[in-house]
């Protein structure tokens, strides 16, 4: 991730999202901090060495006109943002993210999930850059 990068994070309650973003956090800031749920405080921020990232969790909110006191804009200006429930902004979210959909594979396996990734203009050639070198190291 990189400054201006938004990561959208979608899925059922208990998919995975907010275990998704902390391991995220973690690996940017090299050390197993605390990355506590956003759930009530709706924003979390991390100065970690290289990069500011916000962390945000928007299941509470009701109307979109909310996330104008959130500050996200000013967020993703400073650094990368990280947004769980992004359905719940409506269309004031920039369209060009990296769009994480987690799903259940199977229920008597509550660890295992399919992500699936929807990039936008600015995510595609790092996504197969990724995929690349992922192949590689199979």
């Amino acid at each position: 991730m990189r400054r201006g990068d938004l990561v959208a994070l979608e899925g059922e309650l208990g998919s995975g999202k907010t275990e998704l973003a902390r391991a995220l956090i973690r690996a940017l800031a090299g050390a197993p901090i605390e990355v506590p749920s956003p759930t009530f405080t709706l924003v979390q921020r991390y100065e970690l060495p290289d990069l500011t990232v916000t962390h945000a969790d928007l299941y509470r909110v009701h109307d979109p006109a909310e996330l104008d006191e959130l500050g996200l804009e000013e967020a993703l200006g400073e650094g990368a943002l990280l947004v769980e429930w992004p359905e719940r902004a409506g269309t004031r979210l920039p369209p060009d993210r990296l769009t994480v959909r987690l799903h259940a594979i199977d229920p008597r396996a509550p660890e295992r999930r399919r992500a699936e990734l929807e990039a936008g203009p600015s995510w595609q050639e790092r996504l197969a850059e990724l995929a690349a070198w992922a192949s590689a190291q199979s």
